[in-house]
């Protein structure tokens, strides 16, 4: 494959992942905090199905597409409200954990198997709730008054934990059979 299809290819990739992690965003069970949506799958989906670097650059697609207004997020929410707002954290999280999965691919896991990279996906997942629900609190006690961590890990990412792994692995195992019938 010549130089120009391998990154004509490579776009088109990194771009059907964004739309993907769209469509996930976009299936959204209401819940009292932070709505209940596929986004996680699609995160890791990219991640495991194309790569680090390009499941990060699919993350970073998705955010700037909710930037410029299309209604990408959430709800079918754009923009730096939506990014700024108390859920914001855990969008901007999922950056973060899709580079986190890159760094660990690239320079931790020397062998990849399932175990080490499933490890690392939860591993940035705690993360991405870490400072999902560190943005919660200081936007919360900003518009609302405080909040204490311990309300907020109940609300934003306890209810959360059993459907994310589960995401995790959906999209582990999916993108193994992608990547057995499709050149990825």
């Amino acid at each position: 494959m010549a130089l120009a299809d391998k990154k004509v290819k490579s776009i088109a990739e990194v771009a059907l992942a964004a739309v993907l992690i769209t469509v996930c965003s976009w299936i959204t069970v209401p819940f009292p905090s932070v709505p209940f949506t596929l986004q996680v799958f699609g995160v890791y989906m990219a991640v495991f199905a194309l790569g680090g670097l390009k499941g990060t650059l699919a993350v970073a697609v998705y955010i700037a597409l909710g930037l410029i207004g299309v209604p990408v997020f959430s709800g079918f929410k754009p923009g730096l409200p939506t990014l700024l707002g108390p859920t914001g954290g855990y969008v901007w999280g999922f950056l973060l954990a899709a580079l986190l999965c890159w760094l660990a691919q690239a320079v931790v896991i020397k062998k990849p198997t399932a175990l080490k990279t499933l490890a690392a996906a939860f591993g940035s997942l705690l993360v991405c709730y870490a400072f999902g629900t560190g943005w919660f609190v200081y936007v919360y006690a900003k518009n609302s008054g405080g909040i204490g961590v311990w309300t907020a890990l109940t609300l934003c990412v306890l209810p959360y934990i059993v459907p994310d792994t589960l995401k995790i692995l959906g999209a582990y195992k999916l993108a193994q059979i992608l990547k057995t019938r499709v050149d990825l």
